[in-house]
């Protein structure tokens, strides 16, 4: 488990990787000063779920069928509010079914 002072310092970072790409280069940069694994977590986290939704939207989309499309919509904000919502309470939970595969895809930002 973390210690308390290392999510303290981190939260901010955590927070706004979950702002697209932007904000996780953002976090990024901002966290390489501190260097708190709290937000290099949550870094991972989120740069997976935003390269997912990017690689998957564009093949979903043409599709061309409401139904789908809001499928996708759906599940991505599920798993989205569930990874900032994580990270505002403090907590180094893997988002549901993807989590692990994007700690160990990007396991080499630290």
């Amino acid at each position: 488990m973390l210690e308390n002072q290392d999510i303290k310092s981190g939260k901010s970072c955590a927070v706004i990787s979950y702002f697209y790409l932007l904000g996780v280069l953002i976090a990024y940069l901002t966290n390489s000063d501190k260097k708190s694994q709290f937000a290099y977590f949550h870094i991972r986290q989120s740069l997976g779920l935003w390269l997912s939704f990017m690689a998957l939207g564009y093949p979903v989309g043409y599709f061309d069928n409401w139904q789908i499309t809001y499928s996708f919509w759906m599940a991505f904000s599920v798993l989205f509010i569930y990874g900032f919502s994580t990270a505002l309470s403090g907590k180094m939970i893997p988002i549901p079914l993807v989590g692990k595969l994007y700690q160990t895809a990007f396991k080499k930002i630290k």
